[in-house]
């Protein structure tokens, strides 16, 4: 089925016609190692010029992988928990970073993966935590900036800039998967009017214009229409008021 385009050209010639900028960000989840698909994304963010914000899982994360990152202007990492591990009982929604066990050691396995993962990237990390299936637990998150950590990131509009003093929040908005069904394509339909409507509220002031708009992809999993829609609503939002946005740590 060929994506009808008309209402988000619409809603993005309004944002230009008010002169509104709109911050575009990209996070892609679960790298441990170069792939050909990890070349099609990084194909893809060249292309674009929009930087990809690589969530590794620390524990797996191979000397490889840190190779690859090194050689790629495009490529920034970030960290997606430990082991992408769920602990969560069977009956609940899967989570590596939730209090289904101590505390204490939910936060030992995030400090562990900022420090695993700042001794295979250095300076190229940025201090960024993804939770694997975007879930964590609303007492681990204000830990976050004592261990090391500048931002979190999650899923759905955020509700405030700071997540906790210390922490920005940096959410993605559009996931492209159908997860729970084809684990192909949403329906374009149903992308289109969630980012149309996302899109309208930003300008209208219902929801916070200043946050990056995020593309959240899974380059593991992706099918090629699933690519090829990332690639024309990538191209979209930049050809209008998108501007590629990366996350800095000394971000005010």
């Amino acid at each position: 089925m060929i994506p009808d385009w008309t209402a988000l050209d619409r809603e993005l010639a309004r944002w230009q016609d008010d002169g509104l900028i709109l911050p575009i960000w990209w996070r892609d989840d679960d790298a441990i190692a170069p792939t050909p698909q990890l070349d099609r994304l990084t194909d893809l963010s060249e292309r674009f010029a929009l930087p990809v914000h690589l969530a590794i899982i620390a524990r797996d994360a191979s000397p490889e992988l840190v190779a690859r990152v090194s050689n790629t202007q495009t490529l920034v990492p970030v960290v997606h928990g430990w082991a992408h591990q769920n602990h969560a009982p069977a009956g609940e929604k899967k989570a590596e970073f939730s209090v289904h066990r101590p505390v204490d050691n939910v936060l030992h396995d995030a400090e562990q993966a900022l420090h695993q993962l700042q001794n295979l990237f250095g300076s190229q990390l940025r201090p960024m935590f993804v939770p694997p299936w975007n879930r964590i637990g609303a007492e681990i998150v204000p830990w976050l900036a004592g261990l090391g950590y500048s931002a979190l990131s999650t899923f759905m509009p955020r509700a405030r800039a700071k997540a906790a003093p210390g922490l920005w929040q940096i959410n993605t908005h559009l996931d492209p998967i159908d997860w729970k069904g084809t684990r192909s394509l949403v329906p374009p339909a149903l992308l289109l009017s969630q980012v149309v409507s996302q899109l309208a509220a930003r300008r209208k002031g219902h929801a916070d214009v200043a946050e990056p708009y995020g593309i959240l992809t899974h380059h593991l999993a992706q099918d090629d229409v699933t690519w090829a829609f990332c690639a024309d609503i990538m191209r979209r939002l930049l050809e209008g008021p998108g501007r590629a946005w990366i996350f800095d740590e000394r971000m005010t």
